[in-house]
């Protein structure tokens, strides 16, 4: 056991060694750390942060194509719209505590990045872990889970000539159903299989209160997202900021009505200019 571990500290402080020494210094790594060293801690769960960067610019040439990789999104907290008590209030967003634990960040996400004189530029996601199923547990104990995605998000900013702290990435995306078509729910009913109705009440399914339970839908959202850039290393192409996205809750297949459910967090990734 003592050769194991003199074994594992040689080879962190060799990775460490190597980490220092490669390209794109700037970003916080977690390559040095052992599997150990990460399990349990969820810094697995936390988006890479640009240090000692500041008001940097990405140039942009219009006659090239670009690539934003590594795109990572890392929610820090989130609310849950909820309608006020009485009809003289206005419905307000109230936090709450996410329940997921250290599954709750999108990753490794990439697409083309566009630079348009007539639409300005333009980010249309392609692939990369770009879903995490999330609950949150409200004040009054209510769980409300949801879908946290940016899955075909089309982003535009103004400016075409680079990407700075100025540059403000807003666009639409859509929400898939938080349940699969074969999900059954505890009375066994599900979209393509289990029972139509609930076993115990077959005489009245096709009561309004129940019926919305029996039909199960496949129901697809749309959300609104706002990356904002605070940060940019021009040597390494890398960027990194804020978001802020507010997209649909779940709706257990059509038995429950959507809430508006706004996460804002931290995000990094990397610009590229595509090979010729």
């Amino acid at each position: 056991m003592r050769y194991r571990a003199l074994i594992a500290a040689l080879v962190a402080v060799c990775l460490g060694f190597l980490t220092a020494c490669s390209d794109g210094g700037s970003t916080t790594a977690t390559a040095a750390l052992t599997y150990e060293d990460i399990r349990g801690t969820g810094l697995a769960n936390s988006c890479p942060q640009l240090d000692d960067v500041g008001r940097g610019s990405i140039a942009l040439d219009r006659s090239k194509s670009y690539t934003m990789s590594r795109l990572c999104l890392e929610p820090t907290s989130v609310f849950v719209k909820e309608e006020p008590t009485s009809k003289r209030r206005e419905a307000q967003y109230i936090q709450g505590k996410v329940m997921t634990r250290y599954t709750s960040t999108i990753d490794q996400v990439s697409g083309k990045l566009k630079a348009d004189p007539s639409k300005g530029l333009t980010f249309v996601e392609e692939d990369g872990f770009d879903f995490q199923a999330v609950t949150v547990k409200m004040p009054n104990g209510e769980l409300v889970p949801f879908l946290f995605t940016i899955k075909g998000l089309v982003a535009s900013s103004e400016g075409i000539d680079s990407i700075n702290t100025s540059t403000d990435l807003v666009g639409e995306f859509r929400v898939p159903s938080y349940r699969t078509s074969n999900f059954l729910d505890p009375k066994g009913r599900g979209l393509t299989s289990g029972y139509d109705n609930a076993v115990a009440l077959p005489s009245r399914a096709d009561d309004e209160e129940l019926l919305k339970d029996n039909l199960k839908q496949y129901e697809t959202g749309r959300g609104k997202i706002s990356l904002q850039v605070a940060k940019v290393d021009s040597t390494t192409g890398e960027v990194a900021g804020t978001f802020e996205s507010i997209q649909p809750s779940d709706t257990d297949m059509g038995g429950k009505v959507a809430l508006d459910v706004k996460i804002r967090g931290l995000f990094y990734a990397r610009v590229d200019p595509d090979e010729a």
